[in-house]
Order: structure tokens, then C-alpha cells, then sequence
């Protein structure tokens, strides 16, 4: 998994870059192509390098595909209720748990992992190569109406990646994906370390993803209320505690709380980094944008699974990987506090 975010986080400019350039539908369609065909090549790995490089790299590669498109395409389709758009597309990601990590725990339970990396290449190829090949580009950057959206003056996009807001956006999203990765690699392999059986365990994991979507569209509705930035603080000020609830975590339904109100709150924020970036860029170059502050949540990403392995090793406890993501919290907020975007974003109407 360390592997495969950090593919994701490199591939994630390349990606978004190229949506900007020739559409979100031929990006995420080869994504979705590349991803099914990567899974399959993996079943076949005859040793752990190969599946390293194959699962990591590629599999990584092509997951990057699809974040950065889709939430540049919806931040230019929508300008009401802009981040209640964006979230309740990103449920999406808040059904994979409740769904693929279950079947993935049954299928390996009763198969092996060869033939279950291959059933689930499968799975990819019949919903996502369907699905992509529905994506199409905002309006504004087919055909924009006269009277339509009024862009922000033209900035170069190596401008826009110097700029603070971009700096700002990008680091906060490291620190934020780094306060939550631990806890969502480590929660069921630490479930088990307390006697909890891992079908269980599994179970922990997929909670968080529903409670995840009711975090999405929670904050979603927030966020278009009050301002995407302050419901943006708060939540990271929230995870940071959040994280501190596993530390009493024993029994099931000790975890069950836990990952209720954690999963809650970062599927709730992690949207809320799209529409600040529409706030302060061009939609002509959101994809880039995105596909930025994308690569900086891979990169936070990719610490938990090694970091969290590397302390209980050491200490024979996760204590330490909880403390850290509450520092880790925190620091994500002082640095979001610092964001102002580029222009004054128009007022949006809240429409109840």
C-alpha cells in the first residue's frame, strides 16, 4: 500500500494534467482499463517483488486516474450548493468499504488470493469502464454561454502552482491525509491484536466508510452554509481528536464508536479541498490543480501503513501511531487556517 500511494501521488499531476487537456472521460476510462488489467497481472506475480511493482505501482497508477478528473469535472458543473455536489460525488469512495472490503475478506477467506485479485479485475472492468464512458466535460469549457461563469484574469499554471493558495492546499492535504492514514490501515490489524476475529474486523473498516458518507454530505451542506474554509478547520480540528478515541478502543463496540465518529468526520473533510481550490483557480486548469493537492494526500497516505507497522513492531502497541496522527491533526489545522484564495469567490445562495 506505501507502494501504491506513492505511485498514486506521482501519477496524480500526470493525470489531472492531462484531464485538463483532452477530457475527463478518456482519462478516467484509461484509468479504469488500466486499473482491471493491473489487478489481473497481479493475480499472476511469482514473487513478492513482482507483486510489489504491479500492485503498487500500477494498480496505484491507475487509481490516480480517477480522483483528480472526477472532482474537477463536478467543481465545474455545479456553481449553487458547490460543495454539497462535490461530497455526494465523493460518497462514492465512501461505498468501497461497505462493499469491496467485505467481498475482498469473503473472497479470500474461501479462495486464495490469486483467484481473488482476479475476480476482483473482473468486478473493475464490468462497473468502471461503463461508468467512465458517462463522464463529460463542464459547459464552461465546451461551450460558455455569454453571461456565464467570468473566469479570474489568466495566470500561467506555473504561477498557480507557485502560488500560496496552491502551497497552502497541498500541505494541508498532506497532513490531513497523513493524521488519518494510520488509523485507517492499522484499525483492523489492530482490532485483531485486542482478540476481535477478522471477519469482525473487516466490519470495523467498512463502518467507517458509511459513516463516511454521512460525513461527506454533512459537511457538504456546511460547507455551502458557512464557508468551505471554516467547516474545513473545524473538521480537521475534530479528526485530530478523533484519533485519540482509538486509544480506549477494546472491545467491538468500542471500535464501532471509534470508527463511527472517525470516519465521520475525514470522509467529511477530504472533499472540501476541491472546492476550496475552485475558489482560488481557473476551472481551465482545475484538473492539474486537484491532481496536485492529490499527490500531497498520497503522499500523507503512504506514511500510515509503514509508520504504523514500524511502531508496533518497535513497542508491541499502537499507542504511538494515535498520538502521532493527533499531532499530525493539528498541525493540518494551523496550517489551513492559513488559506486565502486567489480571488473573493462570488457569494453562492444556501438553498435549504
Amino acid at each position: 500500500m506505501t507502494i501504491a500511494f506513492l505511485a498514486m501521488a506521482v501519477a496524480s499531476l500526470v493525470w489531472g494534467g492531462l484531464s485538463d487537456r483532452i477530457g475527463p472521460r478518456a482519462v478516467v476510462l484509461t484509468g479504469a482499463v488500466i486499473l482491471a488489467a493491473s489487478l489481473a497481472l497481479a493475480s499472476r506475480a511469482a514473487t513478492l517483488l513482482q507483486f510489489q511493482l504491479i500492485f503498487g505501482l500500477a494498480v496505484g497508477g491507475a487509481t490516480a486516474a480517477v480522483f483528480a478528473p472526477i472532482m474537477a469535472t463536478v467543481t465545474g458543473w455545479f456553481e449553487t450548493q458547490r460543495s454539497l455536489a462535490v461530497s455526494l460525488v465523493s460518497a462514492g469512495m465512501g461505498v468501497a468499504p461497505m462493499t469491496m472490503s467485505p467481498l475482498a475478506g469473503w473472497l479470500i477467506s474461501h479462495q486464495s488470493w490469486r483467484p481473488s485479485l482476479l475476480i476482483l479485475a473482473g468486478v473493475v472492468a464490468m462497473l468502471m469502464i461503463p461508468a467512465a464512458l458517462l463522464m463529460r466535460r463542464p459547459p464552461a469549457l465546451t461551450s460558455p454561454a455569454p453571461g456565464g461563469e467570468a473566469e479570474p484574469p489568466p495566470i500561467s499554471l506555473g504561477e498557480a502552482l507557485r502560488s500560496r493558495p496552491f502551497v497552502v492546499l497541498v500541505t494541508a492535504n498532506f497532513f490531513c491525509c497523513a493524521t488519518h492514514s494510520g488509523p485507517i490501515f492499522h484499525t483492523v490489524s489492530y482490532a485483531v491484536t485486542c482478540g476481535i476475529p477478522l471477519m469482525a474486523a473487516v466490519s470495523i473498516y467498512s463502518l467507517e466508510g458509511l459513516a463516511g458518507m454521512g460525513g461527506r454530505i454533512a459537511f457538504g451542506v456546511a460547507g455551502d452554509r458557512f464557508g468551505a474554509k471554516r467547516v474545513l478547520v473545524a473538521g480537521l480540528l475534530f479528526q485530530a481528536v478523533a484519533a485519540l478515541g482509538y486509544l480506549q478502543a477494546r472491545s467491538l463496540g468500542d471500535f464501532y464508536a471509534a470508527a463511527a465518529l472517525f470516519g465521520f468526520i475525514y470522509g467529511g473533510v477530504m472533499p472540501l479541498y476541491a472546492v476550496l481550490a475552485r475558489e482560488a483557480f481557473p476551472l481551465s486548469m482545475m484538473g492539474t490543480v486537484i491532481g496536485g493537492t492529490a499527490m500531497a494526500g498520497g503522499l500523507g497516505m503512504s506514511t500510515g501503513p509503514l509508520t504504523g507497522g514500524l511502531i508496533y513492531d518497535r513497542f508491541g502497541s499502537y499507542a504511538g501511531l494515535f498520538l502521532g496522527s493527533f499531532v499530525l491533526g493539528l498541525i493540518a489545522v494551523v496550517i489551513a487556517l492559513t488559506f486565502r484564495p486567489r480571488r473573493a469567490p462570488e457569494p453562492v445562495p444556501y438553498v435549504a
